[in-house]
């Protein structure tokens, strides 16, 4: 009997004609299924492989990189981003070397862009509130100043008997230092606190002596050895603990 009979046939007794006669539901419903995980599984398979293109990475690099995310390098520093992640984590000296030249470059058009808003953000920060304490963006700029002149970069955390009394010390000093403060999160009300707890003077944060900056990342680059609090300096192009 054709399939054509079987399903006039199938409407007349009143079966639903929505699949074959003789096709379980259960099949159809796996068969249905199916399609939208094949729809899915492509999705993220594009995903991963935009996401290794915007870092200039393959995929097979990108599947690395999310493998030691999954590992101890993650448990330790869970906000890597994938250069610094598989520069760390090279097997190679030419690995390395690539991840670095693909770091500069990335970094590089990173800074151009964040200086532009900066500058912005500085404008409208002495339009709308000239009286507060102004917290660097990302760091970038007092970073970009401190290149080449010898000005102190000063690392601390929350929370650090050590790091309060040796920012008080280098104030006190008349020292002029960006101060860069681990663990955040982007937030600047961290920083404010912490520098109000610190007797951080606001009329030498307004004048740029002293900054103070989300470190984001910026310690664990330098890849000095030692905890914190940190104070470091730029010497013939390296970064020196002092």
């Amino acid at each position: 009997m054709k399939l054509r009979t079987i399903i006039v046939l199938a409407l007349a007794l009143g079966v639903p004609a929505t699949f074959p006669v003789g096709l379980r539901a259960q099949d159809a419903a796996t068969i249905t299924s199916n399609a939208p995980l094949r729809e899915r599984t492509t999705a993220i398979v594009r995903t991963d492989e935009q996401l290794a293109r915007d870092w200039g990475l393959s995929t097979d690099e990108w599947s690395r990189y999310r493998e030691l995310m999954d590992g101890p390098l993650g448990v330790y520093s869970p906000a890597l981003d994938p250069l610094t992640a598989l520069g760390i984590e090279a097997r190679t000296d030419e690995e390395r070397r690539r991840y670095a030249e693909l770091q500069v470059v990335a970094e590089a058009q990173r800074v151009g862009k964040t200086l532009d808003y900066q500058r912005a953000y500085d404008e409208a920060w002495q339009r709308l509130h000239p009286g507060l304490e102004r917290i660097a963006i990302s760091g970038i700029d007092a970073q970009e100043d401190a290149g080449g002149s010898g000005r102190l970069a000063v690392f601390i955390k929350d929370d650090c008997p050590a790091c309060d009394s040796l920012v008080q010390r280098l104030q006190a000093n008349g020292a002029e230092f960006d101060l860069y403060m681990v663990g955040t999160l982007q937030d600047d009300n961290v920083i404010r606190k912490w520098a109000r707890g610190a007797r951080i003077d606001p009329a030498r944060v307004r004048e740029g002596a002293i900054t103070l900056n989300h470190d984001a990342g910026r310690w664990l680059t330098l890849g000095l050895e030692g905890g914190l609090p940190a104070v470091v300096r730029q010497v013939n192009g390296q970064w020196q603990r002092q």
